[in-house]
C-alpha cells in the first residue's frame, strides 16, 4: 500500500467530531530495544523508515518490513526481514506473533488511488485494515503502535483556526475519501485508547511531506505550468521535511511518550509565495468557475482532480506543532520554507541532469 495523505462510508454515521487529543503519557512499560514491524514498508515513507532502522539509527532486535508488494531481492536491505502481507489479511496477528513483534508502525494506506481504484477499496485498506491491525495487536500481544495519520483528518473547512492543534476536532470532509478515512481512523483509534489501555498509541498528524525525491499529488500541483489560487484565500501549505518525519517515527518507537503529534515544520508559504519561487505566474480564479471547470475536466477525463478537491486547496489545515516541540520532544530541523527551497533545488538539479 502507498503511505501518507486517501472508502464506502462505514456502516454508522460518524460523530461530529473524535475525542480531543488526551496529554501525552509516559509508557507503561519498560524503555529498551524493539521488535518493529514497518506495514507499508514498500511506499515512500515506509521505504525511508526502513533505511534508517537498517542503518541502526535506533537500537533495535528485529526490524520486520511487511507490504502488500514483494520487494524485489535489488531492494532489500541487510538486517531486514521482508514479508508479503495484506493488511487486512485474518492471518496478520499469526505474523505479528511468528516474528514477536513488539512494536508496530502502521504506515499502509492508500494516498493516491490507481486508476481502476475505488471509494470502497479505498475503505477496507484504509480503516477496515487500520481496525485489523488493531485486533492482531491485541491477539498478538503487542505493546506499542505507532500510526501516520495526517492534518488532512482535521478537514478543509472555511471555519478551521488559523493554525490547528492537537485539540481541535477532527471533521474530515466525505467528498474526499483520504480527509474522511483518516477521521475514522482516529475516531478508532480514540475508542482503543478507552478499551484497550495497554497497547501504547503514538499518533502522528502528519502535514505536507517534502523531500528532495518526493513525488505526490501536492508536488503535481507544483509541475503545472501556472499554479492555480483561489480568489479570497492564500491557500497555505505547512511543509515538513521527510527526514524530519522519520526522526520523528523513531523517537516514537523507543520513546516512552504516548499521545498525539502534529508533525509539522515551522512556518507556512502561500501558493503566491510558492509561484514566486519556482518562478511561475499564479492565476487566480473564482471558486465557482474553477468547480464547474474542474468538474467538466475531470468528466472528459483531462484532470486527475475533481471538483470535489476544490475544498483541499481553498482551505489548508495549518498545523501548530508546538505540542511536537514541547511535550514530544522534537524540533523539527527545517521550516516550511527551507524544506521547499530543498524540494526546489533538487527539482533544478534533476531537471540540469
Amino acid at each position: 500500500m502507498n503511505t501518507d495523505a486517501g472508502g464506502a462510508n462505514s456502516g454508522d454515521a460518524p460523530t461530529a467530531s473524535a475525542p480531543a487529543a488526551s496529554a501525552p503519557a509516559a509508557s507503561a512499560h519498560p524503555a529498551g530495544p524493539r521488535a518493529v514491524l514497518v506495514t507499508g514498508a514498500g511506499g515512500y515513507l515506509g521505504t525511508e523508515l526502513v533505511a534508517a532502522l537498517a542503518a541502526g539509527r535506533i537500537e533495535t532486535t528485529r526490524v520486520v518490513a511487511a507490504d502488500v508488494r514483494e520487494t524485489p531481492p535489488e531492494r532489500r536491505l541487510a538486517g531486514v526481514e521482508y514479508v508479503q502481507a495484506d493488511i487486512r489479511s485474518p492471518e496478520l496477528a499469526t505474523l505479528f506473533q511468528r516474528f514477536a513483534v513488539d512494536t508496530v508502525v502502521h504506515l499502509a494506506s492508500i494516498v493516491t488511488p490507481g486508476s481502476k481504484s475505488d471509494r470502497e477499496f479505498e475503505y477496507s485498506v484504509d480503516v477496515k485494515g487500520t481496525e485489523n491491525v488493531l485486533l492482531a495487536c491485541a491477539a498478538a500481544g503487542v505493546r506499542r503502535i505507532v500510526v501516520s495519520s495526517s492534518g488532512a483528518a482535521y478537514g478543509y473547512h472555511a471555519d478551521n483556526p488559523a493554525w490547528l492543534t492537537e485539540d481541535c476536532p477532527l471533521r474530515g470532509n466525505e467528498a474526499f475519501a483520504y480527509s474522511h478515512h483518516k477521521r475514522l481512523v482516529e475516531e478508532m483509534l480514540a475508542r482503543w485508547r478507552a478499551d484497550h489501555p495497554r497497547l501504547e498509541q503514538v499518533v502522528l498528524r502528519i502535514g505536507t511531506i517534502l523531500g528532495a525525491t518526493v513525488h505526490n499529488q501536492i508536488t503535481d500541483l507544483f509541475e503545472k505550468p501556472r499554479l492555480i489560487a483561489l480568489r479570497g484565500s492564500d491557500s497555505p501549505f505547512v511543509f515538513v521535511w521527510d527526514q524530519d518525519v522519520v526522526a520523528c517515527l523513531l523517537q516514537a518507537i523507543v520513546g516512552e511518550k504516548t499521545g498525539i503529534f502534529n508533525v509539522a515544520g515551522d512556518g507556512v508559504l502561500t501558493i503566491h509565495q510558492i509561484a514566486a519561487k519556482l518562478g511561475k505566474r499564479c492565476v487566480v480564479l473564482p471558486p465557482t468557475l474553477l468547480r464547474f471547470a474542474l468538474r467538466v475536466l475531470k468528466a472528459l477525463g483531462l484532470t486527475q482532480y475533481g471538483p470535489e478537491q476544490l475544498d483541499f486547496l481553498r482551505y489548508r489545515p495549518v498545523l501548530d506543532n508546538s505540542r511536537l516541540k514541547r511535550d514530544f520532544g522534537y524540533v523539527p530541523r527545517l521550516t516550511s520554507e527551507q524544506v521547499f527551497d530543498l524540494y526546489l533545488e533538487a527539482r533544478r538539479d534533476r531537471g540540469a541532469a
